[in-house]
């Protein structure tokens, strides 16, 4: 990754250079990879007796 890409996605979760001194490059990553699921549409969604059961 370059420095501008990742300034971009920095950018682009509404990020400041302020919150960047608390936040690590994997986190920036991770925040990053996690928005782009948001407007995913899941066609099942598990529930408590699921995850009981796992």
């Amino acid at each position: 990754m370059t420095t501008p890409l990742f300034l971009l996605r920095c950018v682009q979760l509404g990020l400041s250079i302020r919150d960047l001194d608390l936040l690590t490059i994997g986190t920036v990553n991770d925040m990053y990879t996690e928005m782009g699921n948001d407007s995913f549409d899941y066609s099942e969604v598990a529930t408590q007796k699921d995850f009981d059961q796992f």
